[in-house]
């Protein structure tokens, strides 16, 4: 039963995307291969597409695209139907039980609805009646590529889901937190590496989203905590995996890389990343290719890496818990995000902003604070930084209290957080370990809520529990 052009394409298309721009959706892939038995429909497409794409492959039948493949990543395959040997359906429908899923565009002379219906199935992302024009193939082109990047953007979107409320500027207005915008906007048009440091809750992310948005990448942000994921797990989780690589792998999956192609890469906690992960980034970083676990093809990847830490990573070289080599491929570019104690100055800004912000979103008015519980606050040494304050702030409108008594150590008639007992000994490291085994003692112990309350990670927690000698 034959059937029209415009038939086949609501097969394939639920709405037109003629009003994206095709240039900049294929410019965020490299490299096409096309295969076809007739040397006059290759040649007109090498030609064609090669101002789009800066790799154009071609390929007579499946076995010499099979032979292509093993060599090389391909992000988009154009393929004839009817070809010698396997037909180009039953090649993709092949490659779709390996869990392949480079999009596929077919091209057929022979239209019907059968044979729409089976590409479909096979997995194609478009159909193309020939003869056709250069215009219509680029048009299947952008369509596929669209619905590609619409893709992985819900999959970053399910990923940022925690992050919606979160501040993507930096507030403040002290020469400290000046001079870190002036650095930002200086390196951002940059390709270099960024490494941000600091205390935890300092804003490092921030400083990164920042460097993002200002550098004109037209991909995506694409956060990840290295301490936050199992060691076992990063590898894939960064690199992506095949099929069957590890037990539990049941399909394949692009890594963070793929997702952050075109855009920023931000490596959170990298100082927690194991010995062996950072031999593989390192190599990553140089090949600017990534190669999933359980993979032998490598996929050329554009993303501009932003690594932060809360450790001293000079330190952790000299004692062989960080590779020197990579510590210097991401020292290119440093930033440092100073403690909130450090520019106490902006305090008010900071809690008009949290403060503003979080009662808009509980429903809650917005609390006036006089001049005396501001510099009961000014006089706390906030271990937690910004973070912490934030939480502090939070609390503060949940149980419409003072911010001061939320924190620990302090009463209404507290006149400094310090106390006496710190008389003998005011170092930042020893008010550090006593207020955070004071907010210990607080939760009986239960370090999970200790770090809630700190504004750090357990695992911070831990260990400087363990650098101290405190167990439980």
């Amino acid at each position: 039963m034959a059937c029209s052009s415009e038939t086949l394409r609501s097969t394939f298309a639920d709405h037109d995307v003629s009003d994206v721009t095709a240039e900049a959706t294929r410019k965020r892939l490299s490299s096409v291969l096309v295969i076809d038995d007739e040397p006059g429909i290759l040649s007109f497409l090498q030609k064609g597409l090669a101002s789009s794409f800066s790799l154009v492959e071609v390929a007579a039948d499946t076995e010499a695209a099979d032979a292509l493949l093993s060599r090389c990543h391909f992000d988009l395959i154009i393929s004839d139907i009817r070809l010698p040997g396997r037909s180009g359906v039953e090649w993709v429908a092949q490659m779709r039980e390996q869990d392949q899923q480079t999009p596929v565009v077919f091209m057929t002379a022979h239209a019907d609805l059968q044979t729409a219906i089976t590409a479909l199935r096979a997995g194609a992302a478009d159909f193309i009646l020939k003869p056709f024009r250069m215009e219509q193939m680029q048009t299947a082109v952008t369509r596929c590529l669209e619905r590609l990047r619409l893709q992985k953007e819900n999959y970053l979107l399910r990923r940022q889901v925690a992050h919606l409320h979160d501040d993507s500027g930096i507030i403040g207005s002290c020469d400290l937190i000046k001079g870190v915008c002036d650095v930002i906007k200086r390196v951002a048009p940059m390709p270099s590496t960024v490494l941000v440091q600091g205390e935890s809750g300092t804003g490092k992310e921030l400083a990164a989203r920042a460097i993002h948005r200002f550098s004109g990448r037209t991909g995506s942000f694409v956060p990840v905590n290295c301490g936050a994921i199992h060691a076992e797990l990063l590898e894939s989780e960064l690199f992506g995996h095949t099929k069957g690589a590890f037990t539990g792998a049941i399909k394949a999956r692009d890594g963070l890389f793929s997702y952050a192609d075109g855009g920023t890469l931000f490596l959170d906690e990298i100082g927690e990343m194991p010995l062996a992960m950072q031999t593989r980034l390192l190599r990553v970083m140089e090949d600017r290719a990534v190669r999933p676990v359980g993979g032998n093809r490598e996929t050329p990847v554009d993303v501009r890496i932003i690594a932060a830490t809360n450790r001293d990573l000079n330190a952790e070289v000299e004692n062989g818990n960080f590779r020197e080599d990579l510590f210097y491929r991401l020292n290119v570019l440093s930033i440092r995000m100073p403690a909130l104690r450090e520019r106490i100055q902006d305090l008010p800004e900071l809690i008009e902003h949290f403060a503003t912000s979080i009662a808009a979103d509980l429903g809650v008015p917005v609390p006036k604070l006089d001049d005396n519980e501001l510099q009961r606050l000014a006089q706390y040494d906030w271990p937690g930084n910004i973070r912490e304050l934030k939480n502090v702030i939070e609390r503060c409108l949940l149980l419409n209290h003072q911010p001061s008594q939320s924190l620990a150590g302090m009463s209404a008639d507290t006149p400094c957080p310090l106390g006496d007992s710190l008389a003998g000994d005011l170092t930042l490291e020893s008010v550090e370990k006593r207020h955070i085994l004071r907010v210990l003692d607080m939760e009986a112990g239960n370090k999970s809520a200790a770090a809630r309350v700190l504004g750090v990670s357990r695992k911070t927690l831990e260990r400087k529990c363990q650098a101290w000698g405190v167990n439980g």
